[in-house]
């Protein structure tokens, strides 16, 4: 891998401020999805070292929440300039294991900088607040207090981004961490924690267990030290995580199904909500819990969206991410299979494929763009997110319709629409049951919002003050100086 900095390809685990490769000596391979090969190996830990990352947490924990904090911000300001200065080095490693074009990875470090950046300034802000009292005699104040030992398990789609924005709410809180990245794209996470080691963060504060998921997870979720626990996956992991987390009633924050829809009335500017709806699409090669995975378009303009969208999309460049084409490959085998299901499922049930539909010539985890026309509801497309470049477009006569059909799923992250009545933008805003709605655009997200859903795609919010106060809790105190 051409990297400026070799130093930041690390093969180990960072525990109590060393790097480690754990008691047992395992290793794992991580893979080029692009081309098969094999980047490197990285350190396979048991539930004993993972064990170890708690303890060490724990320990630094009372002394990083005592920390002043400014110092806290100090510290993040540092790791956010120093991942700015090695910018080009983390994308080009992001795009070697995960496989998003260049300049997408380079759009994530921006993004991922922009949470440490964010949390930082947030760390100085007061945390007390008086309150008026109803009792003579007596002063009343709320503290937010870090809740402790946080963990931190982030997935392969945005290796980058999901760990800043969890880890540096946690650490402005005053909450020390334990992080376990997917196995598929460790490097990008241990080339952060690199950067936050040379900031100064002091040992224990950050730490990170890589291997096996079930082994290196399911102790903290028994282990009562760990008071708050951060999950972006899916939502029958999240399910998971949520029962095996009850013993110890942790505080949640979890980010998971989207399943959007993207809705086009007769009246918008069609050309651009063309171009909104490849955004929505087909970022990321569609591995996006963001992406739009059902398109509704009101009847009059049903053929000419989908005539206009699928001659966008024949015009698509697919290709490795390092050669910077518009989409690459997708993670694995089980990304392809999916995609290869719902498109045959749709085809049997009445959708034409007008664009796409197989695997590219370019390598077995190359799926072509896809365009799916006509597809009826009963098609499992239209209940289950696909998590790839393949389009499902359905129309529809009127606006109670579609929003009905529209918010008949489980998840609830994101919704588009494209219209240029202001009273139907209103309707549909407060209709649509879901957590962020995207008006006539299709980017949304940043450091200053809150990011999350509503019903099963998650808990909590992630960004924004509200992504801070996950990781704290309120003490009231009630004091007379009688």
């Amino acid at each position: 891998m051409d990297l400026k900095d070799a130093t930041l390809l690390k093969g180990f685990s960072y525990i109590n401020g060393r790097w480690t490769g754990g008691d047992a000596g395992n290793s794992f391979s991580v893979f080029d999805p692009a081309d098969g090969l094999c980047i490197g190996e990285v350190a396979k830990l048991t539930a004993a070292d993972s064990k170890l990352a708690v303890d060490a947490a724990h320990a630094a924990f009372a002394g990083w929440a005592a920390c002043m904090p400014q110092e806290r911000a100090a510290l993040l300001r540092k790791w956010f300039e120093l991942i700015n200065a090695h910018r080009e080095d983390l994308a080009r490693l992001m795009t070697t294991e995960q496989g998003k074009p260049l300049s997408e990875a380079r759009g994530e470090i921006d993004y991922a900088a922009s949470f440490v950046e964010f949390y930082s300034e947030e760390a100085k802000r007061p945390n007390i607040e008086s309150v008026t009292s109803h009792l003579p005699d007596a002063e009343m104040e709320l503290w937010l207090e870090p809740v402790g030992v946080a963990a931190l398990i982030t997935p392969w789609n945005f290796p980058s981004a999901m760990i800043t924005r969890k880890a540096a709410a946690a650490l402005a809180a005053g909450c020390t961490v334990v992080v376990h990245p997917s196995a598929e794209t460790p490097f990008s996470a241990l080339a952060l924690v690199e950067l936050a080691e040379r900031s100064g963060f002091p040992a224990g504060v950050i730490n990170v267990v890589t291997g096996d998921a079930p082994e290196v997870v399911e102790p903290w979720l028994t282990d009562p030290r760990v008071r708050a626990l951060s999950f972006t996956g899916s939502t029958d992991i999240g399910r998971h995580l949520y029962r095996r987390s009850a013993d110890t009633i942790k505080r949640l924050v979890l980010e998971l199904g989207g399943h959007a829809p993207f809705l086009v009335f007769a009246d918008c500017d069609l050309d651009q909500a063309v171009d909104e709806a490849i955004k929505a699409k087909f970022a990321t090669t569609g591995q996006d819990c963001l992406g739009a995975n059902r398109f509704f378009v009101e009847d009059p303009v049903y053929d000419a969206f989908c005539e206009k969208f699928a001659a966008r999309v024949a015009k698509l460049t697919m290709g490795p991410g390092m050669t910077d084409q518009d989409l690459g490959p997708l993670m694995n085998d089980n990304a392809v299979a999916k995609q290869r299901a719902h498109v045959s499922d749709a085809i049997a049930k009445g959708a034409r494929c007008i664009q796409g539909g197989k695997v590219s010539g370019m390598g077995p985890l190359f799926f072509e763009p896809t365009v799916l026309v006509d597809v009826p509801d009963a098609a499992d497309i239209f209940h289950h997110e696909t998590f790839g470049p393949v389009a499902a477009i359905a129309s529809f006569k009127d606006e109670a319709e579609v929003v009905a059909r529209a918010n008949a799923t489980e998840y609830g992250l994101v919704a588009y629409i494209h219209t240029t009545d202001p009273r139907r933008i209103y309707r549909l805003s407060r209709a649509l049951q879901f957590g962020m709605v995207a008006v006539n655009r299709t980017k949304v997200t940043g450091a200053p919002i809150p990011f999350g859903g509503m019903k099963q795609s998650g808990l909590a919010r992630e960004g924004a003050r509200a992504g801070l106060e996950a990781f704290t809790d309120i003490k009231y105190v009630c004091r007379d100086w009688a």
